[in-house]
């Protein structure tokens, strides 16, 4: 059997001015500043464990109940089988657009369009979340170390914290703008910080379950907890699964900074999958942990006890830990908020890079400081992006805030599922080639991507209804759903708009959907 690569080879006569490669260009970025730990240490600090534990674990419970370890397993599945699909893309293509790179490869530049579009306001969405996140508990942990109670009310100052998240969204702009070295430095010291207290906080459940210190709410441990099928009910499993499926968002930071990773054709896949093991090996211990220490009910220390569910380690740290070292978990989940918000500009930022590079956004953003070697001008307005975001959200209504958190979920599958449809498409040819090919090119990404689809159209079909997040409602229909489709209709609109601006990427002349390989008998 001899294959005939038909994709555009050194030498080659390709259509308009894009290079024989098929349009893919270097950004300028600089190269090797990252190894394979560093790789996975931002994949891990991106996805932000303590903050997504002590904001999803009751929630996750009362949905649930004590099927919570699995419907983290159900939720671990598809984003492995996507990130299979990241990882083989990454091989033949290591650009820092990932997903709008690899979709355009694909199936062309308005799809390609769209993709990258749900990763930046996604990321936007969840860079302001992680900024007021990080604000409240700079001020509950000021407050616990001062021992004063006026100190942590200063969070309920509007004006107080609004200024501080401005003030730590300026941070991790800048930290962000002095290149991954600067960013790589902090992070094994706050993702260190965040893994040392899970497991002392993991270790210190456990002891006080078989102590009896919490009898009446402590459970045994048992391997049903382990069994999704279990769950009461299909719309109690999927909106555990949604829930189960932002906690480990963000783990795809390390792919867009493939082009500054040492190795970028295979560093940054193993750097993501070694994240999404650690990601799943700390959800699933801390989760058993506290189901044993407090039970999954819904009254006292309960996880899904409606009182402190939004923020189960606030209520948690000191019956647990004690008084002194349960200052270490609001110090864990200051330092994960933090951390992810400094990292999550990286996908946004290269991203945006990339978009302009490829005249799919305007020139202006492809610039690179000549110095750091970082999309400087694409890291600054994306800060700048945040800061108003939250502020005007703040300032209009929290109500609407919290809807467009609930929005996410929808922008997460949409790119997830595209990237991963992209990946199964772009290798057709291959898949016969051998069983592996067709395992990790085709069949995980194809399931991955319909599990995504239908997590999609379930949550969209949920946030009709206006009880879906904060229960406000536009003519009848749900706040959330109107947010969630209108952003998307929004990238359709900008996209529209720079079509005529840019029309040579939208014929295909700048970044060239490829014709796959033609596998022949001889």
């Amino acid at each position: 059997m001899t294959q005939l690569d038909a994709r555009p080879q050194a030498g080659d006569t390709v259509r308009g001015d894009a290079p024989a490669d098929g349009g893919v260009r270097e950004k300028g970025l600089g190269g090797n500043s990252v190894g394979l730990m560093g790789s996975a240490v931002i994949g891990v600090s991106t996805v932000a464990p303590v903050y997504c534990l002590t904001s999803t674990l009751g929630s996750t419970a009362g949905e649930v109940g004590v099927q919570m370890p699995a419907v983290f397993l159900a939720g671990f599945l598809p984003m492995l089988l996507v990130a299979f699909a990241y990882r083989e893309l990454n091989k033949v293509m290591p650009d820092c657009g990932t997903s709008f790179t690899w979709t355009v490869k694909a199936f062309g530049p308005r799809l390609g369009w769209m993709c990258g579009w749900g990763l930046v306001i996604a990321t936007i969405i969840v860079l302001s979340n992680l900024a007021g996140v990080a604000t409240s508990y700079f001020w509950l942990l000021a407050g616990e170390v001062s021992g004063s109670d006026s100190v942590a009310a200063l969070d309920d100052n509007k004006a107080v914290h609004i200024l501080t998240c401005l003030l730590l969204i300026a941070v991790a702009t800048a930290i962000s703008y002095r290149g991954m070295t600067a960013t790589k430095s902090i992070q094994y010291a706050l993702v260190g910080l965040q893994l040392v207290v899970l497991a002392v906080f993991v270790v210190m459940a456990v002891q006080k379950a078989g102590s009896g210190d919490f009898s009446g709410s402590s459970l045994d441990f048992s391997w049903s907890w382990l069994n999704p099928f279990a769950v009461q009910s299909f719309a109690a499993f999927t909106a555990g699964l949604s829930l189960s499926i932002f906690m480990f968002w963000g783990w795809d930071a390390c792919l867009t900074a493939n082009e500054e990773t040492t190795g970028s054709e295979k560093t940054p896949g193993r750097a993501a999958l070694i994240a999404m093991v650690v990601l799943v090996g700390s959800y699933l211990a801390t989760g058993i942990a506290a189901q044993m220490a407090v039970g999954s009910g819904d009254s006292g220390l309960g996880l899904s006890n409606p009182d402190t569910s939004d923020n189960v380690f606030a209520a948690l740290a000191g019956p647990v830990m004690g008084p002194g070292l349960g200052i270490l978990l609001f110090l864990a989940v200051l330092a994960s908020a933090a951390a992810s918000l400094q990292t999550t500009f990286i996908p946004v930022a290269r991203t945006v890079l990339a978009m302009s590079a490829y005249e799919a956004l305007p020139a202006s953003y492809a610039r690179v400081h000549p110095r750091f070697r970082t999309p400087g001008k694409a890291t600054v307005v994306a800060g700048v992006a945040t800061g108003v975001f939250y502020t005007v959200m703040t300032l209009v209504s929290e109500h609407v805030l919290v809807d467009t958190i609930y929005a996410l979920g929808l922008m997460i599958c949409f790119y997830y599922a595209l990237t991963a449809f992209a990946c199964a498409w772009y290798f057709r040819a291959d898949l016969t080639s051998s069983a592996r090919d067709l395992v990790f090119k085709g069949l995980f990404p194809v399931v991955g991507g319909i599990l995504l689809t239908a997590v999609f159209g379930k949550t969209l079909y949920d946030m009709w209804d206006p009880a879906y997040g904060s229960g406000s409602s536009v003519l009848g229909v749900g706040s959330v759903f109107v947010i969630g489709v209108g952003l998307l209709l929004l990238g359709v609109v900008l996209m529209l708009a720079m079509q005529r601006r840019s029309p040579a990427f939208f014929r295909g002349e700048v970044l060239t959907k490829e014709t796959p390989a033609l596998v022949v008998q001889d």
